[in-house]
């Protein structure tokens, strides 16, 4: 059988434009679009049932948690006075204690140490490398909590309740990940069975606040760092969904979440999109000063042998943080492969039988045709003399 030819001469830009699959907005914001889409309707049916969930998840115990980073030094904060002290004082290093000026939220001061020699950069990039592992002993551990409140043995709570969880990660205006996550109580069978009649929001509840108070990662001990403890911060915020609506909306919540899946690096401020490969790509990064010595601090850290497992230089762009930006349990709802395949489905039932997709095609080559290889000279030649007329300009203090 023939299959009839292809090639992009008749495309716009003679290119086949295809999806990228990046989730970043800053990268491409029609693949961003879609991907904030799918994370909607992923977190949206672990509240509220859908995408083979049943609607019975609405009346669970359901909590919208926060776990922020702990203290690595003070910052300069924004909507209030900043830093009061009565008593004025300096660090150390001879700088101000305080703050009193009100910031905007938005001006670049906000976030930024007030002493960047105070500032413990090493904790922050390590606690980083350990966020997840802090998240996962978190979970276990409000899972014998709520065992051991129950008077259940804490080896057999599988057999009696499943904890569902999503988790994002957001960074803050200090460039320090906080997270946010979504924890449902269901029977052991998951999402279709009723959890125990001891599973109830304030039990729940209770469990995760001792929990974030109690847990901890040490890391390896190293000579030029020792063991460092690392934990949760102080601040915590729990809130209970209700399906009668006292409370934070669901829909609300899901579309906040979506959202934030869609911010890249450097739209938050804390990083870049891309990895940095040298030292040198450190200095010309496009990031504040607080950020830049976070990135340097991974690279530091990144060169001794106790830390090699955490891969801090590849990660440098993030400060040290690799993990997925939303990660969830195996039940808490459908999964983004789930909902990829269900719209290629509607797709494909919308369109003719014999449509050919792309597992059939073969490269064949690629490259400009004789007529865009002569346009393409055309407009490097051009930019090349505007160039060129630029610098001389400049160099006589005029302008063209």
């Amino acid at each position: 059988m023939t299959h009839p030819h292809y090639d992009t001469r008749n495309e716009p830009g003679e290119r086949l434009l295809i999806r990228c699959r990046n989730r970043r907005a800053t990268i491409c914001p029609p693949c961003s679009r879609l991907h904030a889409g799918d994370t909607y309707h992923l977190v949206r049916a672990g509240l509220l049932g859908g995408k083979n969930i049943p609607s019975t998840v609405r009346h669970r115990p359901r909590l919208f948690v926060t776990l922020t980073a702990p203290s690595f030094g003070p910052v300069h904060r924004a909507g209030e006075v900043c830093r009061p002290r009565r008593d004025g004082g300096t660090c150390e290093h001879g700088r101000s204690l305080g703050c009193g000026t009100v910031h905007a939220p938005g001006v670049s001061a906000v976030g930024q140490p007030l002493c960047t020699d105070c500032y413990d950069y090493t904790a922050h990039v390590l606690w980083h490398a350990h966020a997840s592992k802090l998240w996962d002993r978190f979970i276990i551990d409000v899972r014998r909590r709520l065992a051991s409140s129950a008077g259940i043995v804490q080896s057999r709570f599988g057999a009696h309740a499943r904890l569902s969880f999503a988790r994002v990660a957001e960074y803050q205006k200090r460039a320090a990940v906080h997270i946010h996550a979504l924890v449902r109580l269901d029977g052991p069978n998951g999402p279709g069975d009723e959890p125990p009649a001891w599973g109830t929001a304030e039990r729940l509840t209770d469990a995760i606040r001792a929990s974030s108070r109690r847990v901890l990662v040490r890391t390896p001990h190293s000579l030029a760092v020792g063991e460092l403890s690392l934990n949760w911060g102080a601040q915590i915020d729990i809130r209970s969904l209700h399906a009668d609506g006292d409370g934070p909306d669901d829909d609300a919540v899901a579309a906040y979440v979506a959202k934030y899946v869609t911010k890249g690096a450097d739209e938050t401020g804390a990083g870049t999109d891309h990895k940095v490969t040298t030292w040198d790509d450190i200095a010309t990064a496009p990031v504040s000063e607080h950020v830049r010595t976070l990135m340097r601090a991974c690279w530091r850290l990144g060169g001794l042998p106790k830390y090699e497992q955490l891969n801090l230089r590849p990660w440098a762009h993030t400060l040290g943080y690799r993990g997925h930006i939303l990660t969830k349990s195996r039940a808490y709802s459908t999964t983004y492969a789930a909902l990829r395949a269900e719209r290629a489905a509607h797709v494909g039932r919308s369109e003719s039988s014999d449509t050919i997709t792309d597992s059939h095609w073969r490269y064949a080559g690629s490259g400009h045709s004789p007529g865009g290889a002569l346009i393409a000279v055309g407009i490097a030649e051009d930019l090349a003399v505007n160039r060129e007329l630029s610098r001389e300009a400049a160099q006589h203090g005029g302008s063209i």
